[in-house]
């Protein structure tokens, strides 16, 4: 044997020894224990038992918790209750506290529970007088049925039959019958101005919606609408202890997925059990409290990092703001593993996603995350972009601001959240017919028009573009980047 290969030998025996220590003498087992010697590596192991459930529990559960909290917010803000429906007169001012919100087109939007039994939505038929287009989500915020000219209706006036879990009654004739998976389920449409109509007649068409339990099908109750243009509604996730009040508050009705049980499992040990009162004591609070702390910054921070391969257009800093799975579906499902981490991210920014990311998608979101430098933006810095005269879309395209932190408007004098092709006419136009908007916490000079302010938040800027054309399908037309402007 080579001399090198015995010092090997009696190194790696060496290394059993002083790993094993009484194991060599047969007088303990090989494994069963930590090495010799070794203590806790912390002193509060009970406490980071819990935060470290509570910490997967926030990525876990974003896409419940953010469609979850909409429905928390009406009853606790508006006052609402199951099957009143909110019908915005208005487009979104930064009291509709939302995640990546429009205010471009007024909001639409109810909820009820399939508890009561089955819920009929009635639908008008789209035409002359206006149309709508949305969608309705389970307690996952999973697309169950797309509604609209583009949706099952196909347009049509109907009634849609929402049925609870392991349903088995006959469903009765005349309904688009879609079965939920889960309990409580919420909408949201957009009521759209038709040809020679105003934002007034709009409004008054999503007045014809009608939701009520099937139950109450020969004589629907009056139809009770709310209108929160100038009502607080927050719906923007909590990220302390309160994120685990809505978990409790899901997992308390919801039927268990298969796919979740290991994480149901584990909140057990945050005291949230289904059927079970829910009093977590002062060590739990905490860790639930630093754990979506925590979270949230990690969360962050993966956004700021997000790889090149990303991008809207390659060579710009733009990023889609659906960021689907490799099956372009938004349930990080795949054969093997759930990728809980990107879903998290996905709805973190991102509310009422559609269930496939068609390579022809009605509406286009670029999300501004960098400079043309290649720089994140920044709090307190001025930027500004310029947008082509002849641009890629059939309908209308929107730049919103929005705060990083939150994901959503951001609160000023003004409260101006958006420039888009509706305001060409008010804004000052370049020789060549674009337009360059300003973003940041002070106009330019003679530019107030041009701008959206962002009260020194670190600023998101979206563009959203409505009847994209092949040409923005298709990336041969790119945006120029935002650009960071020196001293006002």
């Amino acid at each position: 044997m080579k001399l090198q290969h015995v010092l090997a030998l009696l190194l790696a025996v060496t290394l059993v020894q002083s790993l094993t220590g009484h194991a060599q003498n047969g007088m303990e087992p090989l494994g069963g224990q930590p090495p010799a010697g070794s203590e806790v590596s912390v002193t509060d192991l009970e406490y980071q038992v819990r935060y470290q459930r509570a910490f997967e529990a926030v990525l876990w559960g974003m896409p419940a918790v953010a469609i979850y909290r909409f429905r928390a917010a009406a009853m606790e803000d508006l006052g609402m209750h199951d099957n009143d429906i909110i019908t915005y007169s208005a487009t979104a001012r930064p009291n509709l506290e939302a995640i990546t919100a429009n205010s471009s087109t007024p909001y639409i939007a109810a909820y009820t529970d399939l508890q009561h039994g089955p819920a009929v939505l009635e639908v008008p038929e789209a035409g002359p007088d206006g149309s709508l287009y949305g969608q309705v989500v389970d307690a996952w915020q999973f697309t169950i049925a797309d509604v609209g000219p583009t949706g099952l209706d196909k347009g049509k006036a109907s009634k849609y039959l929402f049925t609870p879990p392991d349903y088995d009654q006959p469903i009765p004739d005349g309904y688009i019958h879609v079965p939920s998976p889960n309990y409580r389920i919420a909408l949201a449409f957009r009521s759209i101005v038709a040809p020679g109509k105003t934002q007034k007649d709009a409004f008054d068409y999503a007045q014809k919606l009608r939701l009520y339990y099937l139950s109450e099908a020969d004589n629907p109750p009056t139809q009770k609408f709310v209108d929160p243009i100038n009502d607080r509604y927050a719906t923007i996730p909590f990220f302390d202890e309160r994120h685990f009040d809505d978990i409790h508050s899901i997992v308390a009705v919801e039927p268990v997925r298969p796919i979740d049980k290991h994480m149901i499992g584990l909140l057990a040990t945050l005291g949230i059990e289904k059927g079970k009162p829910y009093a977590p004591d002062e060590l739990t609070r905490k860790a639930m409290r630093n754990a979506a702390i925590d979270a949230w910054h990690f969360l962050q921070d993966r956004f700021d990092a997000l790889p090149a391969d990303k991008r809207f257009w390659p060579d710009r800093h733009y990023y889609p703001l659906m960021l689907a799975d490799d099956n372009r579906t938004f349930t990080y499902e795949y054969d093997d593993h759930i990728d809980i981490d990107a879903r998290a991210m996905q709805y973190l920014w991102c509310t009422y996603v559609p269930k496939v990311l068609s390579d022809n998608p009605a509406t286009q979101y670029a999300v501004a995350l960098g400079d043309a430098e290649g720089n994140l933006l920044k709090a307190g810095e001025t930027y500004r972009v310029t947008v082509p005269a002849d641009m890629p879309v059939r309908q209308f395209w929107a730049l919103t601001v929005y705060d990083h932190a939150t994901f959503g408007f951001i609160y000023t004098d003004s409260a101006r959240t958006t420039l888009s092709s509706y305001d060409l006419d008010n804004l000052k136009h370049n020789d060549d017919g674009s337009v360059t908007l300003y973003v940041g916490p002070e106009a330019p000079a003679g530019l107030q028009s041009n701008w959206i302010p962002t009260a020194g938040k670190r600023p998101m800027p979206t563009f959203r573009f409505y009847g994209p054309t092949e040409a923005l399908n298709n990336r041969s037309f790119v945006m120029p980047d935002f650009e960071l402007v020196g001293a006002l």
